[in-house]
């Protein structure tokens, strides 16, 4: 869907909004609690992974009367087109809905079309959440709207095999103190990449797009600033940033990749590159790549204690329960169970992400449970580790649009060799300027 298309569709979500409240259907579901004798079918929609399969089997067993019916988009994007075209029709979406961090920020322009969970005793158990985490789910009226799944804390994968043919360290505690350790910058990132190229021939990351999410994350204000603003023209710590980024990818350090393809996962198994930025969900994206190819532990994959620049996030999930539900207290009772520290655990294991609440971190990291698949990493560890002064970025309305809608199509121009860093920075503010800013 052009971006154009789903500004209308946002303004037409606020419209949506005033006409559910004028027909009094704002908060109309029933607050009956099921039972075998009041059955409840209760609607999900997530995307990518979550995780959740067996917890809804668990919880249905635990709370007779209750049927969960779940529905998973296959990525981020088109569940937020998948979300905003119901609030722009003003019925269709599920009893609880699962929001990505990049778009948040549009369903924070509507939140009045979502509970306050609140009313259901989300103050009371705020602290279980890192606290930045439980903020973002909060309105500017104080309005808790959505009830936080997972963080992405990052941390750097790298590839053995690939490191030890290049005359590399592959320890991954070695591997941290090459990249710098605490002090690790893109600078070395991208100066070690120009190393491995000029070993191998090989190129360094997977595409442009994903480094560059992450380097913008790690700002203290990304593509808006504190107070809402557009940041991006005129911002010369960001152009700073894109031009390293496009000094490497001119030197050869992109292997052109299409966005959560990777050629059907063979990219991770036949060496066309050796590094990944790893926001912790990203390992469960990985495994499900390496398992579409054929590949496992033998292909070499690793995940080690380090990130350029330091401590960041990217990405991270809400559960939250439109208006529209006819059951706002069972689905409401739902996220709170789906996102209380014991089940994430089990959803930490399922999918291969890091919770968002204090208890369940720490009991990941007491467990110590090994990532067979990235050569036995103790995975609690590292990404406890990372999310150590992490800092949640503000994210706009458009923060996803601008992600994937301007900048993701700008870096192609990097990685396909066809311009320079200027022309892919004004392709970019151009992109930006026809699709948000005149729009």
């Amino acid at each position: 869907m052009e971006f154009s298309r789903l500004r209308k569709i946002t303004a037409l979500a606020g419209v949506a909004s005033l006409a559910i409240v004028a027909s009094g259907c704002s908060g109309g579901g029933s607050d009956e609690p099921a039972s075998a004798d009041n059955p409840v079918n209760l609607t999900v929609t997530t995307f990518g992974q979550f995780g959740y399969d067996d917890l809804y089997a668990e919880y249905e067993e635990q709370n007779p009367g209750v049927t969960i019916e779940a529905t998973n988009i296959d990525g981020s994007a088109n569940a937020r087109v998948d979300a905003f075209t119901k609030l722009a029709a003003g019925s269709g979406l599920s009893d609880v809905v699962a929001v990505e961090e990049g778009w948040l920020g549009s369903i924070m322009e509507v939140s009045d079309q979502f509970v306050d969970l609140n009313e259901y005793g989300a103050a009371d158990i705020k602290d279980n959440w890192v606290d930045w985490k439980f903020e973002q789910g909060t309105d500017p009226e104080g309005r808790v709207i959505g009830l936080g799944t997972d963080i992405g804390p990052q941390a750097l994968c790298y590839n053995r095999e690939l490191f030890e043919a290049a005359g590399l360290p592959t320890d991954r505690g070695e591997v941290a103190e090459l990249f710098g350790g605490d002090d690790a910058t893109w600078e070395t990132y991208f100066d070690l990449g120009r190393q491995y190229h000029e070993t191998t021939g090989k190129a360094w990351y997977d595409q442009s797009a994903f480094v560059w999410n992450s380097m913008v994350n790690q700002m203290d204000e990304g593509y808006y600033t504190a107070d809402g603003e557009l940041n991006i023209e005129g911002n010369e710590a960001m152009r700073a940033q894109f031009d390293l980024l496009a000094a490497g990818t001119a030197d050869g350090l992109s292997a052109n990749q299409k966005q959560f393809d990777w050629g059907k996962g063979k990219a991770f198994v036949d060496g066309s590159f050796a590094v990944h930025v790893c926001p912790a969900w990203m390992l469960g994206t990985i495994k499900e790549q390496l398992e579409a190819a054929g590949g496992g532990p033998e292909t070499g994959w690793d995940v080690a204690d380090v990130f350029p620049g330091g401590a960041s996030n990217w990405g991270g999930a809400f559960l939250s329960v439109p208006e529209s539900s006819e059951h706002p207290a069972e689905a409401a009772k739902l996220a709170q169970w789906l996102t209380a520290p014991e089940q994430m655990v089990k959803q930490s294991a399922a999918a291969n992400n890091f919770p968002s609440t204090l208890d369940a971190q720490a009991e990941i990291v007491e467990a110590a449970v090994p990532n067979e698949l990235f050569n036995d990493a103790p995975y609690g560890e590292i990404f406890a580790s990372r999310a150590e002064g992490v800092v949640a970025q503000f994210k706009g309305p458009q923060d996803s649009e601008i992600q994937e809608n301007v900048f993701a199509p700008a870096l192609k121009i990097l990685d396909s060799g066809e311009g320079t860093a200027d022309e892919a920075w004004n392709e970019a503010v151009q992109l930006l300027n026809d699709r948000v800013v005149n729009n």
